[in-house]
């Protein structure tokens, strides 16, 4: 799990928070974010800052837009290429979110250069290298500096056809939601932090993490996929409720049917949460109803900051057998129905097993 040399400092010990757990809280960001609103927005930005979407869209001509994001975080691993693995992917999965096909890749590098050997950020980013080989594109540049904590991540560019982009602000009421991955890699992070992950568990969180969330342009070109977002630093609820609130309807998740990470539970249970989760509830805790019953180690998988997360798309009934087809076909065997849009104002609704119903407004 480690290939640095013994005299190094673990990357984790080199950052105050990993992976995507390191984002800005929601409540603080939109505040910093409140001015960037009154900018000029040409009509050919299809998609920009509005309802907090997974990547800017921007209109070339009748067949084609260019998706543009950038994505880039401290170590949530210690074996370096992991970690280069896990950053790139996060950041490729943005385009993919939007229904897009990635074309090219920048690389955003911050490293400690007194402190890391030149071997380990080599590998920090050969593992990139590896996640844009996975998703067949070349890293075309980027940019360097010397920094106190390591930092690596990229600037992906894709193409998508703007008749099948898909925002984050197309749910519709009836509409069921499909989640692609398990939830639990903050949790699985934080464990890993303080030396209690199972050499099982770590493979689980690479396997989810570096998985490219390639079913997104196959599941953009289904008419019946109304609405589409991978689920990262902001945990299952936050992502979901800026779905909601872009959307203008309620989504109620049946918990009883969440996919998690094989022992996220036990290892939650066990204290082993991060500082991002109840930072997400801080945030936006009132705009999600809970059963009276639910534990707050359910509380924290909800809110749990998902590195290089799952799609979470909101779909018509006749279309999940297709979605999932897709999912599984991407090897996403995990996906799962989660839930539903409901009417009512943006916001979460948690219910139990066998509380969703076609209709059912919570």
């Amino acid at each position: 799990m480690d290939d640095q040399t013994p005299t190094e400092p673990r990357l984790t010990s080199l950052s105050h928070g990993g992976g995507c757990g390191c984002k800005i809280a929601p409540g603080v960001l939109t505040g910093l974010l409140r001015g960037t609103a009154m900018l000029p927005v040409p009509d050919a930005l299809l998609v920009g800052i509005e309802t907090s979407d997974d990547a800017a869209v921007y209109r070339l001509n009748d067949r084609q837009a260019l998706v543009a994001t950038t994505d880039f975080f401290m170590p949530i691993v210690d074996d370096p290429l992991d970690f280069g693995r896990i950053a790139a992917t996060n950041a490729i999965s943005d385009v993919y979110a939007m229904g897009g096909t990635p074309i090219m890749a920048l690389s955003l590098v911050g490293m400690p250069v007194n402190t890391l050997s030149g071997e380990t950020i080599a590998r920090i980013l050969e593992g990139g290298a590896m996640a844009c080989r996975d998703a067949g594109i070349p890293i075309g540049g980027g940019h360097t500096i010397d920094s106190v904590e390591a930092i690596y991540g990229l600037v992906a560019l894709g193409l998508v056809d703007p008749a099948h982009v898909k925002r984050n602000s197309g749910a519709r009421p009836g509409d069921v939601l499909i989640l692609g991955k398990p939830l639990g890699v903050g949790v699985m992070s934080a464990a890993l932090k303080k030396g209690a992950l199972s050499p099982e568990g770590y493979r689980a969180m690479i396997d989810a993490t570096t998985r490219l969330n390639t079913p997104g342009p196959d599941l953009a070109r289904l008419s019946g996929v109304h609405a589409m977002t991978d689920v990262t630093g902001f945990g299952l609820a936050g992502h979901a409720l800026e779905m909601a609130r872009g959307s203008g309807c309620a989504l109620h998740l049946d918990w009883a049917a969440m996919p998690l990470l094989a022992d996220a539970r036990d290892l939650a249970a066990g204290g082993y949460v991060t500082g991002a989760s109840g930072r997400n509830w801080a945030s936006y805790g009132s705009d999600v109803a809970l059963p009276d019953s639910f534990a707050d180690t359910d509380r924290a998988l909800l809110t749990d900051p998902q590195t290089s997360g799952g799609l979470l798309i909101a779909c018509a009934e006749d279309t999940v057998d297709s979605a999932l087809a897709i999912f599984r076909d991407h090897g996403f065997a995990e996906a799962a129905v989660i839930g539903r849009a409901v009417e009512g104002p943006g916001q979460i609704l948690v219910g139990q097993a066998g509380s969703l119903r076609q209709g059912d407004s919570g």
